[in-house]
């Protein structure tokens, strides 16, 4: 177990960024892409719900609901298992949960799980906890396991909780909580725009794609990054393009070296036109991202968590509300 675990670390992002640095020079290039919050390779992102991502929220358990076995409950808190842990870089760990081996985890395309940690009490002495929302890395038709990718914040009260974990101990898990609802063929070519640990919806959605023989959508990535180093599961990424002729990935990146290939600087219109499938109905863009680059692309959700309008430069484009989907 300690060798393939290295070797999957290995496997992954070599470098994080710290925080989302700020605001750009102009309207056409207003974020800076150190994409942060790279909570596990994670979905934390914009699809935290009633979850802020700076609040500490009491949660009632509710009954359990019948269904086909899995390892989840949406509706209760279920501890899993630590098995072992890999450092992947000087502030990222990847760690692997396990469960009964017979079930699946019963992770939906595409969808997250929610984790919690106690924080201590209140002043009545009732127990309080810090809720983090995670997508996992790993098939989600995985029987027994699952694997979580965690940047480790100094001040991250969710990020020290998985940093203190040791193998044996366990983590307090609830789910899934439901996203976008996939389904084969739902559209013939499907645009993503990904930054930083906002690559994780979207390779939940390709690996579906490319797992299903009958499942005949094209996709198109453009994944921006601050730095070669900075990019995210790109192993993963670059063997995915290159045995399935209908997906295409195309990096960029703020800070390129001296080798570097792909593209250089923000994402621009010019990449969502020649990136991306043209505006139509058999047309679905993805969007999944830090704030600014939400802001620049498509808009940030609205205030109540809804898709809210398009804007930005997919509005520019010609995309339309219903061509849309931001995590």
């Amino acid at each position: 177990m300690a060798s393939f675990f290295q070797k999957l670390a290995k496997a992954a992002p070599i470098a994080f960024t710290q925080a989302y640095r700020g605001q750009s020079k102009s309207a056409s290039a207003n974020f800076r892409f150190p994409i942060g919050a790279i909570a596990a390779v994670s979905g934390g992102i914009s699809y935290i719900y009633y979850y802020s991502s700076s609040k500490v929220v009491y949660l009632d358990e509710a009954s359990e609901d019948s269904g086909p076995p899995m390892a989840l409950n949406p509706n209760k808190w279920i501890e899993f298992k630590l098995q072992d842990k890999a450092q992947v870089s000087h502030n990222t760990q990847l760690f692997r949960f396990s469960f009964d081996p017979s079930v699946k985890l019963g992770l939906d395309i595409a969808s997250c799980l929610l984790t919690r940690a106690p924080i201590g009490e209140d002043a009545e002495g009732k127990k309080k906890y810090v809720v983090r929302p995670y997508t996992p890395i790993s098939d989600p038709d995985a029987k027994g396991y699952f694997d979580l990718m965690i940047k480790v914040y100094p001040e991250g009260k969710m990020s020290q909780h998985f940093a203190k974990l040791k193998p044996g101990d366990v983590l307090e898990v609830k789910g899934p909580i439901e996203k976008l609802r996939y389904s084969p063929n739902m559209k013939k070519h499907i645009g993503m725009i990904a930054g930083g640990s906002g690559i994780t919806p979207m390779l939940q959605i390709i690996e579906a794609i490319v797992k299903n023989p009958d499942d005949n959508t094209k996709v198109s990535l453009i994944y921006a990054n601050v730095s070669p180093d900075d990019i995210l599961l790109k192993k993963k990424l670059d063997v995915l393009a290159a045995s399935h002729p209908n997906v295409t990935v195309y990096y960029t990146v703020d800070n390129p070296t001296n080798d570097w290939v792909g593209g250089k600087g923000y994402i621009s219109k010019d990449m969502v036109v020649k990136g991306l499938p043209a505006p139509g109905d058999d047309t679905l863009i993805l969007v999944c991202g830090p704030p600014g680059m939400m802001e620049l692309v498509s808009g940030n959700k609205a205030k109540d968590y809804s898709q809210g309008e398009v804007s930005g430069l997919l509005k520019d484009v010609g995309y339309t509300e219903s061509m849309v989907y931001k995590f």
